[in-house]
C-alpha cells in the first residue's frame, strides 16, 4: 500500500492552519468576553430598582437573579444570558466564532486528505483519534453555538484545551503518514473508532460545561450570601448555572449511547480479531469504567437528591477517567491496544 508523500504534506499544512486559526479564534473570542457584558445581570439590577422604587421590591439584584432563574426554568424560556457586547465585542465575538468555524475546516480536511493520501481510514494511531476528538469538540461547540448566540463565549473555555490537544499531539505523538499495521485493516475501524471519537469530543464539551457549571453556582451562592450583586469577568460573563447544568446534562445525554455502542462494536471486532468478546485488557477496563461513571451521572440526574452539585463532580470524575484512558492506557500500560500509540 503506497503512501502520496505530496498528499501527506498538505494535510500536515492544514493541520498546523487548524492551529492557527483556532488560536486566533480563541483570542477573538476573549476579546469578545472582555468587553461583553451581561444584558441578563443587567435587567435583573434594573428590576430591582424598580421594585425599590414602586415599593414592591422583595428582592435585590441577587434574588432577581433566582427569581428569573426560577420563572425561566419553568416557562422554558432560553436564559443562556445572551450578551450585550460593544460593537468591538460583538465584532470580535462574530469574527472569533468565525475562525473557529475555519479551523474546524480545515483540521477535517487535513484529516482526510491523511486518509486519502494513505489509503485508509485516519484514525489508526493516537495523533489521528487525538485530532478527530477535536474535531468533534469544535464541532459540538459549533452547533450549540449556532442555535443560540448566546453560547458563543463558551468557545473561551471549549478552544483552550483543543488547541492544547493538538499542539501536544503534534509536538509529541505525530507520526509519518503510513498504512495501519495489519490489526487494524478492518472495517470496523471506521465503525468503532469513529463512535468513539464523537463521544468523546461531545464529553469533553459536557466536561467543560459542567466545570462552568461549578464556578457559575459558587458565584451565584455568593450573590446570595452577601444579598447583592458580585462583580466577576469570569463568572459574571457566564449563563446562568441553571443554563450550564441542563446543557452538560443534554450533551451527555447525546453522547452516552455513542460511546455504548463504541464498546459494544470494539466487543465485536475483539472476537472477530482475537476470538473472544472480552479479555480484561486495560482499554477494555477503563472504557468500561468510564461508562459506568457516565452512566451513575446519568441516573444522578434523574433522582432529585443528586442534582447539581454532586452529580456534577461525578461528570468530571467521567472526563478524568477518560483522560486516563487516552493519556495514560495508551502510552504507558501494554495491553492488546498499544498499536494505538503508533
Amino acid at each position: 500500500m503506497s503512501v502520496n508523500q505530496s498528499l501527506a504534506t498538505v494535510s500536515d499544512h492544514l493541520f498546523s492552519g487548524a492551529i492557527v486559526a483556532y488560536s486566533a479564534g480563541l483570542f477573538a473570542l476573549c476579546g469578545d468576553y472582555a468587553f461583553g457584558k451581561s444584558e441578563r445581570r443587567a435587567r435583573a439590577r434594573q428590576v430591582a430598582r424598580e421594585r425599590e422604587l414602586v415599593g414592591a421590591g422583595a428582592h435585590d439584584g441577587a434574588g432577581t437573579v433566582a427569581v428569573l432563574d426560577e420563572h425561566d426554568e419553568a416557562t422554558g424560556v432560553d436564559t443562556e444570558e445572551p450578551a450585550a457586547p460593544s460593537v468591538w465585542g460583538r465584532r470580535l465575538g462574530l469574527l472569533g466564532f468565525a475562525l473557529a468555524g475555519l479551523g474546524l475546516v480545515l483540521q477535517v480536511a487535513a484529516l482526510v486528505s491523511r486518509g486519502i493520501a494513505t489509503e485508509r481510514i485516519a484514525l489508526g494511531n493516537m495523533f489521528e483519534f487525538a485530532s478527530a476528538i477535536c474535531i468533534f469538540t469544535v464541532g459540538t461547540y459549533l452547533v450549540l453555538a449556532i442555535r443560540k448566540p448566546s453560547r458563543r463565549r463558551l468557545g473561551v473555555f471549549v478552544l483552550p484545551p483543543v488547541v492544547f490537544i493538538l499542539v501536544l499531539i503534534g509536538l509529541k505523538f505525530y507520526t509519518q503518514a503510513r498504512p495501519v499495521v495489519p490489526a487494524l485493516r478492518s472495517y470496523w475501524l471506521g465503525i468503532h473508532v469513529s463512535a468513539a471519537t464523537i463521544a468523546t469530543g461531545i464529553f469533553l464539551v459536557s466536561a467543560i460545561c459542567t466545570g462552568l457549571y461549578l464556578v457559575k453556582a459558587r458565584h451565584e451562592a455568593k450573590e446570595r450570601e452577601t444579598g447583592g450583586y458580585v462583580p466577576s469577568r469570569v463568572a459574571g460573563n457566564l449563563p446562568s448555572s441553571t443554563a450550564l447544568d441542563r446543557l452538560a446534562a443534554r450533551t451527555m445525554t447525546f453522547a452516552f449511547p455513542i460511546w455504548t455502542f463504541a464498546i459494544i462494536t470494539g466487543a465485536i471486532w475483539a472476537e472477530s480479531a482475537w476470538g473472544r468478546y472480552w479479555g480484561w485488557d486495560p482499554k477494555e477496563i477503563w472504557s468500561f469504567i468510564s461508562w459506568v461513571v457516565y452512566a451513575v451521572y446519568l441516573h444522578a440526574r434523574a433522582t432529585a437528591g443528586w442534582k447539581g452539585t454532586r452529580a456534577a463532580y461525578i461528570n468530571l470524575l467521567g472526563a478524568a477517567t477518560m483522560a486516563f484512558n487516552f493519556i495514560v492506557v495508551n502510552t504507558v500500560v501494554s495491553g492488546l491496544h498499544s498499536y494505538s500509540g503508533l
